[in-house]
């Protein structure tokens, strides 16, 4: 139980800040930027397994503390990978009904400082990438990112009913999508010439690392936010 705890609590952003203090000494010439889609997706895919595996975790330890819980997720609807949209909103879900068991006047929505996380998080990934290589290698990406004052607005997440509301829904989906491109290495034998519809229907602009690190970071903050509340409801009672 307290390695998981230990573990859920670190946050994810660590993942970040040890890429970019690993590759301080490379420099940003240009003989390096042939390893930076190999870096940015090596660390991209670290921090979704890591999440994956933060989610099953969160998971067992509510599963350990309630039965009723283990018989739900183990027995009746048990979750896979933990890597898509539905499944992180049904654990969200899951977990702000086992904290109202113990607190029924609780509402995420309200009682969470949304606004906090959301400056919390822009905040930190600015101090992160500023500067560094990385946001040299994907410099014009970095700038959209930088000057997005839209990448997760608070009204956007933790709402009365949905962890993500549409528009993070769709830049989520489109993090999801490149996960599995990434993980079953699909760009290798695909062609790199995306057909006209999918040019119209893309927005590099959410559509690029920055945003999906953001996206992670901010997710990894509200279940951390959400964990702690619940394990602390959990030994007062």
């Amino acid at each position: 139980m307290d390695k998981h705890r230990d573990f859920i609590l670190s946050p994810i952003s660590g993942i970040l800040t040890e890429v970019v203090v690993s590759n301080n000494g490379i420099g940003d010439g240009i003989e390096t930027y042939p390893l930076s889609e190999y870096i940015f997706q090596s660390v991209f895919l670290k921090m979704t397994g890591f999440q994956e595996q933060k989610m099953k975790c969160i998971v067992w330890d509510l599963a350990t503390n309630d039965y009723f819980y283990r018989y739900k997720r183990y027995t009746q609807t048990p979750f896979g990978e933990c890597s898509s949209y539905k499944e992180k909103k049904d654990i969200y879900k899951d977990l702000v009904e086992l904290i109202t068991n113990f607190k029924p006047n609780f509402r995420a929505h309200r009682d969470i400082d949304k606004r906090a996380l959301e400056v919390e998080t822009l905040l930190e990934m600015k101090a992160i990438f500023s500067g560094t290589n990385l946001s040299s290698w994907s410099q014009n990406s970095y700038i959209d990112f930088e000057n997005d004052l839209t990448v997760i607005p608070a009204v956007e997440f933790i709402t009365e009913k949905n962890l993500f509301e549409p528009k993070l829904q769709e830049k989520y989906e489109l993090l999801y999508r490149h996960r599995n491109r990434c993980a079953h290495n699909t760009l290798s034998y695909q062609e790199n010439l995306p057909t006209l519809n999918t040019l119209l229907k893309t927005n590099s602009k959410n559509d690029n690392y920055f945003v999906r690190f953001t996206l992670l970071v901010l997710l990894d903050k509200i279940f951390t936010t959400l964990y702690m509340e619940y394990n602390l409801l959990l030994d007062e009672n």
